[in-house]
């Protein structure tokens, strides 16, 4: 159990004792000292709560007392004197933002053979720049790139199309799934969730000889059209298209990493 520490005798000995003006006052028990939820917590203690302690902006807002976007905003603000650590060696570049909220994330660069992080910034949104600055920086401290693994952001297979790019399988898997849903009715979006969803157990062959097929069997389906209120014809089925034009465009980079090593 979370118990709050002292900051006259740094004891975690304390309990709550009363709120005054909606915020919540404690009591040391070892040497008397009351103070209220929220004050004197270091960035570093801060810090140390969220990247080592893996706690989450919620839950260190009921730690420390504080709101949500108090949390957030001096964990941005320590984000600015955060050094990136100097690297050195080679490899595969795995690069992902992960999201609390709407606008408030991490952009994590990993190695993908070991785990090492390579680079670590808040962002607000998943920029192209974002991801540059990333890159950028990993080269510049003396890490070589051999490729990255990216979770399917379009727009960067362009702007980095100078390496090898790999799309990351289970990112594809998840896109589909999204068009799709997780229970699809039609017998052609079950066929190719079922497909995708052995992505990572499938060699390259195997999968385009399957997948094509799949086309070949539902080509009808797929490009049926029906009028709409507008007076115009649309695709019938627009997210069993969606899902097949997004594996289409990230086919030639879902075994990237095999085709390099190779």
């Amino acid at each position: 159990m979370f118990k709050m520490r002292c900051q006259v005798c740094g004891c975690t000995h304390t309990k709550k004792n009363g709120v005054r003006k909606g915020v919540q006052l404690y009591k040391c028990q070892d040497c008397g000292y009351q103070f209220r939820a929220g004050t004197g917590v270091s960035e570093q203690d801060l810090w140390n709560a969220y990247q080592q302690e893996k706690q989450t902006v919620k839950e260190l807002s009921v730690r420390y007392g504080m709101s949500v976007a108090t949390i957030k905003r001096r964990l941005h603000d320590i984000r600015r004197e955060w050094k990136q650590p100097p690297l050195s060696g080679e490899g595969y570049v795995h690069m992902d933002t992960t999201y609390w909220g709407r606008s408030f994330g991490v952009l994590l660069a990993l190695d993908s053979q070991t785990g090492k992080p390579l680079y670590m910034a808040f962002v607000k949104s998943e920029t192209v720049k974002d991801y540059e600055e990333a890159v950028c920086s990993i080269k510049e401290r003396g890490y070589f790139i051999r490729g990255l693994i990216i979770d399917g952001k379009q727009t960067l297979f362009k702007t980095f199309s100078a390496y090898p790019i790999q799309m990351c399988q289970f990112h594809m898997k998840q896109i589909v799934r999204r068009y799709l849903t997780l229970n699809p009715k039609m017998l052609a979006s079950r066929e190719l969730k079922g497909l995708t969803a052995g992505l990572h157990r499938i060699d390259e062959a195997d999968f385009k000889k399957d997948y094509q097929a799949w086309k070949e069997k539902w080509k009808d389906t797929i490009d049926h059209k029906s009028l709409h209120r507008d007076g115009k014809m649309h695709y019938t089925h627009r997210r069993l298209r969606a899902a097949k034009n997004s594996l289409d465009f990230y086919m030639p980079y879902l075994w990237s990493m095999g085709q390099i090593a190779g």
